[in-house]
């Protein structure tokens, strides 16, 4: 039996507050006292700011439909909704103003008819609710119309809040010619917001790329992109000062659970969910929606690939020829991978943009931004994806290959490991297009950066060059280097030659050095390994 405290007790009520899961709408969350991380205080420096019309990009399941509906809220001064937030101290005025609210996430897997009929939807329900009509056909000649008959009606300046808004182009980024349909179409709708400037009180726009000004917004010159600003860093997510505040009863609830220290949970955490960083220097910023769901389930799990991969990000990477190799590690200047993703030269900019890629670091004296992984879910979670790629039918045996290799690997038999793979894959189908080293290479990446509990790096710089796989257990340290049609004794020379393991030493742990050998003419298949301590 266990006894709580008065205190202990007061903590466990808070850590049973109902998580707001699925659940986007400000009003809701505030009436039904479910969690809500408070982000009212960059709702009032945002709209108490030079410039009325902001721009941000964020992850998907990032909170940006909660901030849209919350800064709705603001304006149609739901004071009570704010009781006990940070703005409740801030804002003095509460001056209502009338909000028009457009949500493109409904405007998926559409053609250019269907995306203006939804657009015309959209208009309409915004008629009907301020009783306003209008005879017009073209989107932006009735959004001009509606902007202008709320303004004389009301006597107010009007606020327009756009969510997703990238929603209908996403998936078509990868086709060019209907790319450029689609846009031309949510040019048109956005044409008049420039015209109607001084009518105009705020104008807020969401989503998850970045189509350029000209593409976009042609005449919308004047917007303020804050999606690299460091004082808005944290405006959509959690960060950690917010999970150590806010949610501290939660933490130790899921440690209970978990039957480990408070200090082990937080760390289980940040290897799954944090890592995220939208600008620099900036918080760091776990990912709201799989530490909601990880606080509700009492489980460390992947949660934000369970929702989907999306299929214009797997389109775009083949459209790019990006291989798993090639994902992270990355450096590059910011207007690089933040790069309008209809001018994209690589898929970089749209792995960052995405959630895929983040900023780990910043020189400068160079300008140069590290891009890589944020965290362990992240990882995990897209190699998967990747993997139907090169493993194609067999895939679902391969997961429970790696698994497998895991366990041997958790008790130091790395030997256990590499036959359970040979054997393994000599079962795999392959066809004749997979005839060539750069497949089995990736392939092999793949299984090795899937495996789990430990750390895994691929492609691991070093002051003699990379090594290809780097796998570091609670008690060792593994350096591999793989060989195509060569030997295993060529794989280990090149560890010595170039003293990989001096990087290592100081950690501690016993290092192993395995050299493979995979023949791809033949076999197609690890013909051989050596392992050296």
């Amino acid at each position: 039996m266990i006894i709580f405290t008065a205190k202990q007790n007061e903590r466990k009520i808070m850590a049973l507050k109902l998580y707001p899961i699925g659940i986007q709408t400000f009003e809701r969350i505030r009436k039904e006292n479910l969690l809500y991380i408070d982000k009212t205080g960059y709702v009032y420096r945002m709209t108490h700011t030079s410039g009325k019309h902001f721009f941000l990009s964020r992850p998907r399941r990032f909170g940006k439909s909660l901030l849209v509906s919350t800064l709705e809220s603001y304006f149609k001064a739901d004071k009570e909704l704010f009781r006990g937030l940070q703005i409740e101290n801030m804002e003095r005025e509460w001056t209502e103003y009338p909000v028009v609210h457009f949500d493109f996430s409904g405007g998926k897997h559409q053609d250019a008819g269907q995306l203006r009929r939804y657009i015309g939807y959209m208009l309409e329900e915004e008629e009907r609710r301020f009783g306003i009509e209008c005879d017009a056909v073209d989107e932006n000649v009735r959004l001009e119309n509606l902007i202008t008959s709320i303004y004389e009606k009301e006597g107010r300046q009007v606020v327009v809040l756009i969510d997703e808004y990238d929603a209908p182009l996403l998936d078509v980024a990868h086709q060019d010619g209907q790319l450029a349909i689609l846009r031309d179409v949510m040019r048109n709708f956005y044409s008049p917001l420039k015209k109607c400037e001084r009518m105009l009180r705020f104008v807020f726009i969401t989503g998850i790329t970045k189509f350029s000004q000209v593409s976009i917004f042609s005449e919308l010159n004047n917007i303020t992109n804050i999606s690299m600003d460091n004082e808005y860093a944290g405006i959509c997510g959690i960060t950690r000062e917010e999970l150590l505040t806010q949610m501290t009863a939660d933490v130790d609830e899921l440690a209970r659970k978990l039957s480990v220290g408070r200090e082990a949970a937080v760390r289980l955490l940040t290897e799954n969910y944090d890592g995220y960083h939208f600008a620099w220097p900036s918080p760091d910023v776990f990912n709201p929606y799989s530490l909601l769901n990880c606080f509700s389930r009492q489980k460390v799990a992947g949660y934000w690939f369970a929702t989907g991969t999306p299929t214009f990000l797997i389109e775009m990477m083949r459209k790019f020829g990006t291989v798993p190799s090639g994902i992270g590690g990355v450096q590059a200047k910011e207007s690089s991978f933040d790069a309008p993703t209809e001018s994209m030269s690589s898929i970089m900019p749209l792995l960052y943009q995405s959630g895929y890629l983040t900023i780990k670091d910043y020189d400068p004296q160079l300008g140069l931004y590290t891009l890589d992984i944020p965290n362990k879910e992240i990882r995990i979670g897209l190699y998967d994806s990747l993997l139907p790629n090169y493993m194609e039918t067999a895939a679902d045996e391969g997961r429970v290959a790696i698994a497998h290799m895991s366990a041997f690997i958790n008790r130091g038999d790395i030997n256990g490991a590499l036959e359970l793979l040979k054997s393994f894959l000599e079962a795999v189908p392959y066809c004749d297009n997979t005839l060539y080293e750069g497949h089995y290479q990736q392939m092999l990446y793949l299984i090795f950066a899937l495996l789990t509990d430990y750390d895994i790096q691929v492609e691991q710089r070093t002051a003699k060059g990379r090594i290809d796989i780097v796998l570091e257990t609670k008690t060792h340290i593994y350096i591999m280097e793989l060989k195509f049609d060569k030997t295993a004794e060529e794989a280990l020379a090149q560890i010595n030659t170039a003293r990989y393991a001096d990087a290592f030493v100081l950690k501690g742990k016993k290092i192993v050095k395995v050299g493979i050998n995979f023949c791809v003419k033949e076999e197609r298949n690890i013909t051989e390994w050596l392992t050296q301590e």
